[in-house]
């Protein structure tokens, strides 16, 4: 159990969680997207949100500015954050088009005020709960795409939640943050999609 627990953590780390959200909306949009463009934005949303921070995360830690891939230190989050909110703004300018994908557009807008309310939590010495700002964000754009085309997607919800869940005991277990940090990264996930949506939906 104690193995499971601490697994949550790396298959459900926040660093891929955009890449989650881009793969389940092309492959629950109901519109024609042929399968090479798809491929297409799937590499280049990877190697932005993924490949490129991984590379930093290792740079990061040979320059000792971070000790470890999950962020635990508050005063280690202000940097991989601000790097992160570029590479999000990059995808957001230069893969995802507004007007054919404003839904995926508008669910990384999403994730960009995510970071930098985690940013400003930062400044006060708060350690809201990545993991939970992830997870959360991808349940309520999944939820809101449901509603907006109209697909039963009550299953893949009823699995994130239950995931949300995991990832809050998984993140208790290891002692890595409070109830109140847990709750704080899960609005700061659900929040901006959930106004957000409000324009697309």
């Amino acid at each position: 159990m104690n193995f499971f627990l601490k697994s949550i953590s790396f298959i459900l780390h926040p660093l891929l969680m955009p890449i989650a959200g881009a793969v389940i909306y092309f492959f629950t949009a109901p519109r024609f997207m042929p399968f090479e463009i798809i491929q297409l934005k799937i590499s280049g949303i990877l190697i932005l949100t993924v490949l490129i921070p991984i590379v930093l995360f290792f740079l990061l830690k040979s320059l000792g500015a971070i000790t470890s891939m999950h962020l635990e230190n508050v005063k280690q989050r202000k940097i991989p954050l601000l790097l992160q909110s570029v590479l999000l703004i990059v995808v957001i300018k230069l893969v995802i088009d507004v007007y054919n994908y404003p839904e995926l557009y508008f669910f990384f807008l999403g994730v960009l005020f995510s970071s930098l309310s985690a940013i400003f939590m930062v400044l006060f010495n708060i350690k809201a709960s990545l993991h939970m700002v992830g997870i959360s964000a991808i349940t309520m754009f999944v939820v809101t795409l449901s509603v907006h085309f109209g697909v039963n997607l009550t299953l893949l919800i009823a699995v994130l939640f239950v995931l949300n869940g995991m990832v809050a005991t998984s993140r208790l277990h290891c002692k890595a943050h409070t109830n109140l940090e847990l709750i704080l990264g899960f609005l700061i996930g659900v929040i901006p999609q959930l106004t957000l949506a409000n324009i697309w939906l």
